[in-house]
């Protein structure tokens, strides 16, 4: 197996579930917080801060800059430098380059699909379910009531389709960004496993033809 797959996911889809799920089935790494901690150790920034910044625009130009003094306590050549949230983009973006090269793995969020647009060994799906669906199993995870799982999901999705079409050329979570989106709650985690998996074996058969 020589295939990337890259996954983009509403909040409370299971799309992270069925990340490692996928990744289990064909033996290869899922990468999702490990990706922060991983881009954290090879930029120097310390792991809080790319977690403060993962899938989060900031566009506020006073915040980055108080940021960045207070973090690296730069002399006054930090205020021409670049905002703390773009750094932080970049470092996860040479991160998951490096890890495309690495070989084949499962990489969920964090504009992975725009990292490796130029990569042909990619597969770029984007997960999404049914309201219903979605509130029920932030419920659970979290035991939140219906009114705070709605609420979060509507914040959460937010903010990674503002991080997405901010540092993207794309729109997340729009069909022809991306080459299959799947509604997981049409045949649940398993079954869109399943699905995944016959989509990425037929797109290696048909990439090994060529």
């Amino acid at each position: 197996m020589n295939t990337v797959i890259t996954i983009g996911r509403q909040f409370g889809s299971a799309g992270r579930e069925i990340g490692e799920k996928v990744a289990e089935y064909f033996g290869i790494t899922c990468y999702d917080k490990e990706l922060l901690t991983r881009a954290a150790k090879e930029s120097g920034f310390c792991e809080e801060m790319i977690q403060n910044h993962d899938e989060r625009p900031t566009n506020s130009f006073l915040y980055n800059l108080v940021m960045d003094t207070y973090s690296f306590g730069y002399n006054a050549s930090s205020f021409v430098d670049m905002p703390i949230s773009h750094k932080v983009f970049l470092a996860q973006f040479d991160t998951i380059k490096k890890i495309a090269e690495e070989g084949p793995c499962v990489i969920v969020g964090r504009c992975a699909d725009y990292a490796l647009a130029d990569n042909d060994n990619v597969v770029k799906l984007f997960i999404y379910a049914d309201n219903e669906t979605k509130i029920r199993r932030i419920m659970e995870r979290y035991h939140l009531s219906e009114a705070k799982a709605r609420d979060m999901i509507i914040k959460k999705d937010k903010q990674r389709q503002s991080y997405y079409n901010y540092y993207s050329s794309k729109k997340w979570g729009r069909a022809d960004s991306y080459d299959l989106c799947i509604n997981s709650s049409v045949l649940g985690v398993e079954g869109t496993v399943r699905l995944i998996v016959q989509y990425i074996e037929d797109f290696e058969k048909r990439n090994a033809d060529k």
